[in-house]
């Protein structure tokens, strides 16, 4: 039997410790992500350390580390296939950019463990969890600090509500204030709201905007004809 004729007992040990160090590793990471309720928890990461780990590990057996130098590379580019299926667009937010870097580390520390860098392994590991929890202390301080909002960037957006049957000419209305006032427009999103009304959302190219100047443009909006509501919005920039 071939698998009688290249059976080592050391090579097998050898695979056995590396599957182990990045299972445990990989549960690490994953319990973190599973006890904040993420998207991919304690399963996926260890999953994933331990496919990474198996992968460079048959790698170094089949083709030594040449062929395991291949594989790695394979592996970062289907980890980031995996990562943006975590990723999330709700409006202009983003959700999932944390979750989708976790699971890149938790194949780096099974790529680690496969190539016999237990030590590499576990002390990626250990900044893994100290990034994930560690710094959030730090990123609560940060979010309270008080901030000049022309000075950061951010996605603005203007909306108004208007008469469904009005939304096309409203929309060209919007798009006219925002050139004039050196607000360009983006990308315009349009939703039906109840009534019979119809919600016009621009996106703005501007990243740094002042409120008081969008706040003109909000009451202007508001003093024409066939516009029912207007505000505009801002959101974090990734």
């Amino acid at each position: 039997m071939q698998f009688l004729a290249t059976f080592h007992a050391l090579d097998f040990l050898d695979s056995v410790v590396s599957l182990v160090v990045a299972f445990v590793l990989g549960t690490a990471i994953g319990a973190e992500r599973q006890y904040r309720q993420r998207t991919a928890g304690l399963r996926t990461n260890v999953l994933v350390a331990v496919g990474a780990c198996q992968f460079v590990d048959m790698g170094i057996h089949l083709g030594g580390a040449d062929s395991a130098v291949r594989i790695i590379a394979n592996v970062v580019t289907g980890i980031g296939f995996l990562g943006a299926g975590v990723i999330m667009k709700e409006g202009t937010n983003i959700r999932g950019l944390n979750t989708a870097a976790t699971l890149w580390c938790s194949a780096a520390v099974g790529a680690c463990a496969g190539a016999d860098l237990v030590a590499q392994a576990v002390l990626l590991t250990v900044f893994v969890l100290a990034g994930n929890t560690m710094l959030r202390p730090l990123i609560d301080a940060l979010e309270r600090l008080p901030r000049d909002e022309a000075a950061t960037e951010a996605t603005y957006e203007v909306g108004i509500v208007v008469p469904a049957a009005g939304a096309p000419e409203a929309q060209g209305i919007l798009v006219a204030r925002l050139d004039a006032a050196q607000f360009p427009v983006d990308d315009i999103e349009t939703l039906e709201r109840a009534e019979g009304r119809t919600e016009l959302r621009a996106t703005l190219v501007n990243t740094s905007v002042r409120p008081r100047e969008l706040d003109a443009v909000i009451a202007e909006l508001k003093r024409m004809p066939g516009i029912l509501a207007a505000n505009w919005t801002r959101s974090g920039s990734d």
